[in-house]
């Protein structure tokens, strides 16, 4: 029986104190994954991957690594379509959950997105993460984990 991990896309990650918290609670190890050029303080169950700057690099280490049953944490939706197939549970960083209902619409407002961007049209881009973001984001995580717990 593999047993689950979180697996987190660490390189923009604004909630890793957040992960590490509710992986403690409920004795999860987490495996934080991102490139030399960023910093990831290690805490207590959280075991940190540095892989090199090219910039598909830490997504191709978590694909390679993630297991059915396992928590993706990404905003990457090119990664969480392919967590998604993998049988994990992708959940954003603003605490959204990918499925395989709504991860085709995103990859294609992805698509519709970059080119608007090759075509010069660009947008504010996302708004910056509150601290109300990161209690909803732990609060999201947190229901998760206890459901997974209760189907083991």
């Amino acid at each position: 029986m593999h047993t689950i991990h979180i697996v987190v896309d660490g390189d923009a990650c604004p909630v890793k104190h957040e992960i590490g918290e509710a992986a403690r609670a409920f004795r999860i190890p987490v495996l934080m994954v991102s490139s030399y050029d960023h910093f990831i303080q290690d805490e207590e169950g959280v075991q940190t991957i540095q892989v090199d700057r090219s910039d598909q690099s830490a997504d191709l280490y978590i694909a390679n690594h993630i297991r059915r049953g396992d928590v993706v944490a990404t905003q990457d939706y090119g990664l969480a379509a392919l967590a998604l197939s993998k049988g994990c549970h992708v959940i954003s960083f603003r605490g959204q959950s990918y499925t395989s209902e709504n991860i085709e619409f995103m990859l294609d407002r992805r698509h519709h997105q970059a080119k608007a961007r090759r075509r010069g049209s660009y947008g504010k881009g996302p708004k910056p993460i509150t601290q109300a973001d990161k209690i909803f984001f732990q609060q999201k995580l947190t229901k998760l984990l206890q459901r997974l717990q209760e189907n083991v």
